[in-house]
């Protein structure tokens, strides 16, 4: 039987890692890669090894594409479906070649059922996630795309945010409007704006802060 080493569940127990071992298998995707489109997630769970896989929503009229979550190292999806066993109406994309473990959903159910150190794992992170959607809705909801940029901007240094901390290195501007709401040229507006303030500067798709202080300001606006 394969060992693996799963975060968030690496620190449990070894009796608890051999019965999760038992039933998981590691799976691979090529970046750019369409997943589950023959409805897996409706028999497995996945925890995100290593890479980028994102979910979001579109909107096949206007072609516009709201991004959801980004799961990387230690993410946990389709938690929805796991829960409610019905379908959730997402898509899915390698943003770059990716790892995960799959697991079939009744095993992860049967585990919640009877496994106590397993769900103090489990639904902390699911608590996390409901937060995020909820601020994810708040925020489209009542801000501008500049106030949610700034916002982004600040929460990818914040090593507390499990969801977007590091979450923009790497990532095309097209990518990081989705996050957000908008399209690429409003990011484009945006960047240049703050690089013209003095405020953020960019190398190799690396954002790096050259005054935090005033963008904590702009901040404050929030």
């Amino acid at each position: 039987m394969q060992t693996y080493t799963i975060k968030p569940f690496d620190t449990l127990d070894a009796n608890v890692q051999e019965k999760i071992d038992h039933f998981t298998k590691l799976i691979h995707f090529k970046k750019g890669e369409t997943l589950f489109s023959d409805g897996e997630l409706n028999r497995y769970f996945y925890v995100v090894q290593k890479g980028k896989i994102k979910n979001y929503q579109l909107n096949l009229e206007s072609g516009k594409e709201q991004t959801i979550f980004v799961f990387r190292t230690g993410d946990m999806f389709d938690t929805i479906t796991l829960l409610d066993g019905k379908p959730h109406d997402v898509m899915y994309e390698a943003m770059e070649e990716s790892t995960a473990y799959q697991m079939p959903l009744e095993d992860v159910r049967a585990m919640i059922e009877t496994n106590p150190e397993f769900n103090k794992k489990f639904f902390p992170y699911i608590a996390k996630q409901m937060r995020h959607m909820e601020e994810l809705s708040s925020d489209i909801s009542l801000y501008s795309t500049e106030e949610r940029f700034i916002k982004l901007l600040l929460q990818n240094l914040d090593p507390e945010n499990i969801f977007k901390y590091k979450l923009l290195q790497g990532l095309s501007n097209t990518e990081i409007a989705k996050l957000i709401g908008t399209v690429r040229h409003v990011i484009e507006r945006h960047l240049k704006k703050l690089k013209k303030d003095g405020l953020i500067d960019s190398k190799n798709k690396i954002l790096q802060l050259e005054n935090g202080n005033k963008l904590l300001e702009k901040i404050k606006l929030f």
